[in-house]
């Protein structure tokens, strides 16, 4: 018989539903297997104290983790008799409950502080970040605080940057890396990622890269290495040689004096290609395979472009600005948009009528300027938004699994690093890095 409480009412904790846990984790995570009776109006907190009690057994030094909770592949996101009422899923049987770490940061760095807006993030390298900033300079971070490289050149805002990853293993004496700014120009650099001084070093680029018109809002490097293209107000995309020792369409080389010594020549190059199509700014480019580039544009399209043939393969309408665009989730083929809205929208163009968003989340209360998936996860992605908030998503779940708010202005860019921490820039001129995010 349910137990009563003083005002006669059943209580809540009588309603029991067996379940077992299980988990794809390593230990010391894994829980004993046998089914147990809990409460069904637990919601995830009260499911993660029940699992942090099970596997705390025997052990003194246990420190308590956060867990998210999988029912049939779907994130649980309310109490346990919420969700098998609206998922139609009986109380009788046995319900297996797969537990995941739950993927929020667990510590926040001290912020990187700039001179101005951080408009733009890398942390593809685990060695560094790179970012970029509106005071025209591109920074190096081996870690928070720890600027160790400065690349001073560019006569205006920094917009977009990339590091330059060649599939060849180099020292990391040749690390490359590309900078777009609105004076109109590309710059490539290269650096010791491997050098450690007190003092910070100044480098200038070995290589300009002049063609646009108007702004460039957006730099990507193809996966080979030898290759960058960008996006520009002027409405074209652009195909670039990175390599240093390539001065195909060479206008001038430059050298300068500084000390007496002789500085490397200073290359200024012109454009391999271009891909025409867009009828505005392209806002955002993405080179995911040799021989296929993501665009966004202000034209309100997403097209996908066969880099041989120069022409487009896939052109998706929305209904908004686009602002940022990346690829990746199961595949390496769902592609992630924001723009001129709150919405985070994600296509599968692999669906046959795939014109519609497959998800959609509306977290955000302004436009999102930047988002990335993770490297490796399908699931996981990170958006970025002028409402000052970094926000975590899962594809199996509608709500978003973490919420960083640690900007005090318009969060500009976003990126993940090392795989487990969220690094983001903003009009507050921080960069900030969120740590210890479990993913996988």
């Amino acid at each position: 018989m349910a137990g009563m409480d003083i005002d006669g009412n059943v209580e809540e904790a009588a309603r029991r539903v067996q379940v077992r846990f299980v988990t794809k984790l390593k230990a010391p995570f894994k829980a004993p297997p046998s089914s147990i009776a809990i409460p069904s109006n637990l919601t995830r907190l009260g499911l993660s104290s029940i699992v942090n009690n099970l596997l705390k057994a025997g052990k003194d030094d246990w420190n308590p983790e956060p867990f998210d909770f999988l029912i049939d592949g779907e994130l649980v996101r309310m109490s346990l008799e919420e969700f098998l009422l609206a998922k139609g899923i009986s109380a009788e049987k046995i319900l297996e409950i797969e537990y995941i770490r739950a993927v929020a940061p667990r510590k926040e760095e001290e912020p990187s502080l700039h001179d101005d807006w951080v408009s733009a993030v890398d942390g593809s390298n685990s060695k560094f970040v790179l970012t970029g900033c509106y005071d025209g300079f591109g920074r190096i971070w081996k870690a928070a605080g720890s600027c160790t490289h400065l690349l001073e050149g560019h006569t205006d805002a920094i917009t977009s940057v990339c590091v330059v990853k060649p599939r060849v293993a180099q020292n990391g004496a040749d690390q490359i890396v590309a900078t777009a700014s609105k004076d109109r120009t590309l710059r490539l650099w290269k650096f010791d990622a491997d050098e450690s001084s007190d003092q910070i070093k100044r480098i200038r680029a070995f290589k300009i890269l002049h063609g646009h018109n108007a702004s460039v809002q957006s730099v990507a490097a193809n996966p080979a290495g030898d290759m960058v293209c960008s996006g520009s107000w002027d409405s074209q995309i652009a195909l670039w040689q990175a390599s240093g020792s390539d001065t195909g369409d060479v206008v001038s080389v430059k050298k300068r004096k500084k000390n007496a010594d002789e500085e490397d020549p200073q290359v200024e190059e012109e454009a391999k290609s271009t891909l025409v199509g867009h009828t505005q700014c392209v806002s955002s480019v993405v080179w995911s395979q040799d021989e296929t580039i993501y665009s966004a544009s202000w034209d309100h399209t997403i097209r996908r472009w066969d880099v041989e043939m120069g022409k487009d393969s896939l052109n998706l309408y929305c209904d908004k600005v686009v602002n940022c665009l990346d690829v990746g989730g199961e595949g390496s083929s769902l592609i992630a948009a924001g723009g001129s809205d709150p919405v985070l929208r994600i296509w599968d163009p692999r669906k046959p009528g795939s014109s519609a968003p497959v998800y959609q989340f509306s977290s955000h209360s302004s436009w999102i300027s930047a988002c990335k998936w993770h490297e490796k996860s399908w699931f996981h992605l990170v958006s970025a938004s002028y409402d000052g908030k970094v926000m975590l998503w899962d594809l199996r779940t509608a709500w978003p699994l973490a919420v960083i708010d640690t900007h005090k202005d318009k969060v500009l860019c976003v990126d993940w690093w090392k795989g487990e921490s969220v690094i983001s820039g903003g009009a507050d001129s921080k960069l900030c890095i969120s740590s210890d995010v479990c993913v996988l």
